[in-house]
């Protein structure tokens, strides 16, 4: 009876050494992967400074007149605020104005073959561009909130001369310490159950030494 119960036990301790293992691996491959990933969007991101903004005005694109002919746009929002001291546009976040850039270099590629000028940029992008009327239903819907909260915060780049602020950092600081919270707590309890096994261990030749 014994015999079982040590041997029981034994496998019961390797059990746990291995789903320990497993846990500290785990999260060392976590680390490595946002490491790689989220950490440099973060230490790139150059919006680390919060200000209040104040709503100017707004305006919902759908299309644009270039040079007397309208360009069909998907529905998008324009939004003009101040911020520290000065004017600027206002994105929703920072691939809201990478994006902008993409569609722009595009755009102006299309337009300088059609010997037209260039389009405005938008502030806020709707998720569902395949339905035109829902897409429009949800810039309204964004519009309509900012006009009941003319003053909020948003974010600015003070290392930078630019003259624009987002609404909302993706890679700020509690997205960071959100995204390495689950590996450090699986870091942690796979070190504790590892630690817990040796411990059981050493009491176990203890009592058996005496």
């Amino acid at each position: 009876m014994g015999k079982k119960l040590v041997l029981a036990q034994k496998r019961g301790e390797t059990r746990a050494l291995c789903l320990g293992v497993a846990m500290v691996v785990c999260a060392a491959i976590t680390y490595y992967v946002l490491g790689t990933t989220v950490l440099p969007l973060y230490q790139k991101s150059v919006w680390t400074q919060e200000s209040t903004c104040h709503l100017i005005e707004t305006n919902i694109k759908d299309q644009e007149e270039l040079e007397g002919k309208k360009v069909p746009q998907y529905p998008c929002l324009w939004v003009n605020v101040s911020a520290v001291g000065r004017w600027a546009i206002l994105y929703h976040t920072e691939d809201t104005r990478d994006q902008n850039q993409q569609d722009m270099s595009i755009e102006m590629n299309l337009l300088h073959d059609a010997g037209l000028g260039s389009l405005d940029e938008c502030s806020y992008i709707p998720r569902n561009l395949d339905n035109y009327q829902t897409a429009l239903v949800d810039v309204k819907r964004v519009r309509a909130n900012f006009y009941k909260h003319h003053d909020f915060y948003c974010f600015s780049a003070p290392q930078v001369n630019e003259t624009s602020v987002v609404y909302q950092r993706l890679y700020g600081p509690q997205v960071l310490l959100f995204s390495f919270f689950w590996p450090t707590f699986l870091l942690t309890g796979g070190l504790l159950i590892i630690a817990m096994v040796k411990l059981n261990r050493s009491l176990s030749i203890l009592a058996a030494q005496k």
